[in-house]
């Protein structure tokens, strides 16, 4: 099995663009392009949060538009950009998106890993929540299964990051609940997110939590407390999550095309010239 997890596209109309400098919906295009380029092609993308910039009708459709290009099938979580009735409405042709309730969030069982989605989102607010009612629905779904592996998927990391900015508008509700609940189940193989636009790995309740990197733009590595509020123009990524040997491996792949591949060997012999 084989999983491409995108996120944070930030989808604004053609030539807007976001925060002056980033014309963002000029970037998913390639990413669907070298997503659907791989061999072998992924069964499955999930599409971590922040799908739109503002959550507008028109950057629904605009979206929807980029990602019907994709070969296989795709899971959309609401991040803290994202207007989840619109989105529900907007994608009314995905039904794991319709009939749930207040909170997007639902379960994906016809893949060898168990997909759990949980929503994070505190509505007009940046910063994430998981409020008593979210986490008692993740119990019973976890309680469902509990020998089976799983993956859970939400937007805003359940840990503080050291870039404060992003730490000041992370998950400030439910985490060290949320931890104790993932602790009981040693099925969760691993916890995917987004919202951080950048590439970090953190133990958590006893698996591993990811975040995303962004095929448009990355947060600025500044650890500083006081670090400001920053975006650079990196190299746009998303991760592939591999299933094999019963556990799950996280590559980190780049969008833009680079030079190469070049061989180590020629006539089964290191190349040294």
């Amino acid at each position: 099995m084989l999983i491409a997890q995108i996120s944070d596209m930030h989808i604004r109309m053609p030539g807007q663009k976001a925060y002056r400098v980033v014309e963002t919906d000029r970037y998913l295009p390639p990413a669907v392009q070298a997503i659907n380029a791989l061999d072998p092609l992924p069964d499955r993308v999930i599409v971590s949060g922040d799908l739109t910039d503002f959550g507008r009708p028109a950057e629904y459709a605009h979206l929807r538009q980029m990602l019907d290009g994709l070969r296989m099938p795709y899971y959309l979580l609401a991040g803290n950009h994202d207007e989840r009735t619109q989105l529900a409405q907007s994608f009314e042709h995905l039904p794991y998106l319709q009939g749930t309730g207040e909170f997007l969030q639902y379960t994906i069982e016809d893949l060898p890993v168990r997909l759990i989605t949980l929503d994070t989102v505190v509505p007009k607010a940046s910063h994430g929540a998981l409020c008593e009612r979210r986490l008692t629905w993740l119990a019973d779904r976890l309680a469902e299964q509990p020998a089976r592996p799983t993956i859970v998927a939400m937007h805003h990391p359940p840990f503080a990051t050291g870039i404060g900015h992003m730490d000041k508008i992370g998950l400030l509700q439910g985490a060290q609940a949320l931890q104790a609940l993932v602790a009981r189940h040693p099925n969760i193989e691993r916890i995917l997110c987004g919202h951080l636009h950048r590439t970090i790995f953190r133990r958590f309740g006893g698996t591993v939590v990811s975040t995303c990197p962004s095929p448009a733009h990355q947060v600025v590595l500044d650890l500083r407390p006081q670090g400001p509020s920053a975006f650079v123009m990196e190299p746009p990524g998303f991760h592939l999550h591999h299933w094999c040997d019963g556990a799950l491996n996280t590559h980190h792949a780049y969008i833009d095309g680079y030079p190469g591949p070049y061989p180590f060997h020629e006539d089964g012999a290191l190349i040294d010239e």
